[in-house]
């Protein structure tokens, strides 16, 4: 296996692929290591003065805060985030997307919806407006056990969308618009068959807000407790009209579709330093399959694309959508100040153990799962996406916060990147994990779809593992279950962004 790996011909730094002993002279290189080396973590390949830029991926990483010798261990003991001028370059690496031949264009097998968008699931919904009426959506959806389920065999299961919000904030404003946005994606995604909305009656995230924003489309049914006569009366007339749903979802049947139907959501969580090296340009890969066959990419996390954001509006469709990512970033610098915080409090400390020390590090590798196709648009947090290509979600990088946003958004697929290990589910959305490397596919098999640790021991390139990727979501998208799903996770880690205040 190969020892150290230079990512970039202007690189400061070489990423040591396995442990390396102090005094070592590893194979490729002409000098000792100083100290032992973690896997994952970067060595020097040459002398760095205190405040000299570091590079690695070609990119600034950090900045030297003491002398660092060749063969230096460099982590956050002596490099930092730090100021720099980035080139935006506004469209100068524009490419030209061949899209491919209707012979050998891609397809699947989905739920095609009345409104003609296309599911990858078919279930029924119990959404609550409010944390208020979550416990009565649980009894509900409790009811519909897999014995119940067994006599629907066309319908994926129940699911209870609740969570922690949805009243004592103010009710008009972005807070409240973003929150009634992600309800709306939710209650009309195409995987979902039918949906009952589940409110108290009193919260400020009314029902009646919701329905102006979904249309009132005939499946979706609305119920209030208060005005059902409590909870008991709420849970028996909510599980008659859940039946009456199962009745018409089981109806639905799946048809070969083009895969230019999918919209995928991209996300990393518990990233290492081998993410940006195996798992991310992998699924990057598969990203750029997708794009030519007329599919959606939806990248994420704005803080976590701090500091490579420039690698973006090189290949920006034009210069506004180029100053939607840039009013982005500077929202959130202005956002993170406001409390006190800061845009580059990253990585977390997962992340540093498996080798990333600074967020501009982290930023590189975690774009590299946007392929190398243009940036059609930008959108807000939770905002109906309509154009196909890749596009930009304004979100936290908070997993749970951004797969919801994405999903609200349409996403009918989301694709996870881990180094340290997830178990995260999305329900209604399948949701692949691809590990970055072997060790962790092995440890969590059971909660891993995808080993990408092949491309560091070289029995597979980056390109090999990015079409098996592409591969998988086909038959993820044509009913085949994901790991998490397979556990039945999904339900809690639906988490709205919260914005403003609680009253």
């Amino acid at each position: 296996m190969i020892r150290t790996l230079k990512l970039g011909e202007a690189d400061d730094v070489v990423v040591a692929l396995q442990p390396l002993s102090a005094g070592e002279v590893v194979s490729g290189l002409d000098f000792n290591t100083r100290s032992d080396i973690p896997a994952g973590h970067k060595v020097s390949l040459r002398e760095i003065q205190p405040g000299q830029a570091v590079r690695k991926f070609n990119q600034i990483i950090g900045f030297a805060t003491q002398p660092i010798s060749v063969g230096d261990h460099v982590h956050s003991h002596n490099l930092v985030t730090g100021e720099f001028e980035r080139d935006y370059a506004i469209g100068a690496e524009l490419s030209v997307t061949e899209p491919i031949g209707p012979a050998e264009a891609a397809s699947f097998m989905g739920i095609v919806r009345a409104d003609g968008r296309m599911g990858t699931r078919n279930y029924v919904g119990v959404l609550t407006t409010v944390n208020c009426s979550a416990s009565v959506a649980r009894r509900i959806s409790a009811h519909f056990t897999p014995e119940v389920l067994g006599d629907y065999p066309n319908v994926d299961g129940v699911v209870a969308i609740t969570h922690g919000s949805g009243c004592g904030m103010a009710e008009f404003g972005e807070p409240a618009a973003l929150l009634r946005r992600v309800f709306a994606g939710y209650a009309q995604h195409p995987n979902f068959a039918a949906v009952l909305l589940l409110g108290l009656g009193c919260e400020t995230n009314q029902i009646d807000h919701l329905i102006s924003l979904t249309g009132i489309p005939s499946n979706i049914k609305t119920s209030t407790i208060q005005e059902e006569g409590g909870s008991s009366q709420t849970i028996a007339k909510g599980i008659s009209t859940v039946y009456g749903m199962l009745e018409q979802a089981n109806q639905v049947k799946r048809s070969r579709v083009s895969a230019s139907n999918l919209v995928v959501g991209l996300q990393c969580g518990g990233s290492d330093a081998y993410s940006g090296i195996s798992a991310n340009p992998a699924l990057g890969w598969a990203v750029d399959l997708l794009v030519r066959n007329g599919g959606t990419a939806i990248l994420s996390e704005t803080p976590e694309i701090y500091g490579a954001e420039h690698l973006l509006t090189r290949r920006s469709a034009d210069c506004a959508v180029a100053m939607k990512l840039i009013d982005c970033i500077h929202w959130w610098q202005k956002y993170t100040a406001l409390h006190n915080g800061s845009i580059d409090n990253n990585p977390q400390p997962g992340n540093k153990t498996g080798g990333l020390t600074t967020i501009l590090e982290k930023s590189l590798g975690a774009i590299s799962k946007a392929g190398s196709t243009n940036l059609v648009e930008v959108y807000r947090y939770a905002e109906r996406i309509e154009k196909r290509g890749l596009v930009f979600m304004d979100s936290p990088g908070f997993d749970p916060v951004s797969a919801t946003g994405q999903v609200a958004s349409g996403a009918n697929l989301l694709c996870f990147t881990t180094g340290r290990g997830s178990v995260f589910g999305c329900k209604p959305t399948p949701s692949l994990k691809l590990a970055s490397n072997t060790t962790l596919y092995q440890r969590l098999s059971d909660d891993m779809d995808i080993n990408c640790g092949t491309i560091l021991t070289g029995d597979e390139t980056v390109k090999e593992v990015g079409e098996r990727i592409f591969r998988e979501m086909l038959a993820v998208a044509s009913g085949q279950q994901t790991r998490s799903e397979v556990h039945g996770f999904g339900e809690e880690e639906f988490q709205p962004w919260i914005q403003g205040a609680t009253l």
